[in-house]
């Protein structure tokens, strides 16, 4: 497999909502940094838990947005919801020997546009 089929792969097996099988994707030693809050998930068993008890009002439903791969890495735009939160993340992996090393996944928030701004732009919604 290339590496945007992994990528591919690990997003439908998440769709599952088992990330104890999503989590065959990643490396034993796999990481996954969060900036906006700092915290680094180390190895797949952890990210398996913190994505299981991660509380929800249902079953998360991945949409791909686009993904872009050059080499080894791999950009994927993901809107997720379980029908109640809606999130975006912004997701760039390493994939080597088939699994998904490293992920640094951005998940930004959506906020009011500043009303001085809005003789420029429309705003979709």
């Amino acid at each position: 497999m290339n590496a945007k089929e992994v990528v591919l792969a690990f997003w439908k097996t998440a769709e599952s909502n088992d990330y104890y099988r999503a989590s065959e994707w990643l490396s034993e030693d796999f990481e996954c940094y969060w900036p906006q809050s700092c915290e680094l998930i180390v190895g797949r068993a952890n990210f398996a838990e913190i994505n299981t008890n991660y509380p929800s009002n249902g079953n998360w439903i991945f949409q791909i947005n686009s993904i872009i791969c050059e080499g080894n890495h791999v950009v994927s735009d993901v809107d997720i919801t379980d029908g109640t939160v809606r999130a975006r993340a912004i997701t760039f992996h390493t994939v080597e020997n088939d699994l998904i090393t490293r992920q640094t996944e951005f998940w930004p928030d959506t906020f009011e546009a500043p009303e001085w701004r809005r003789q420029w732009v429309r705003i979709i919604k």
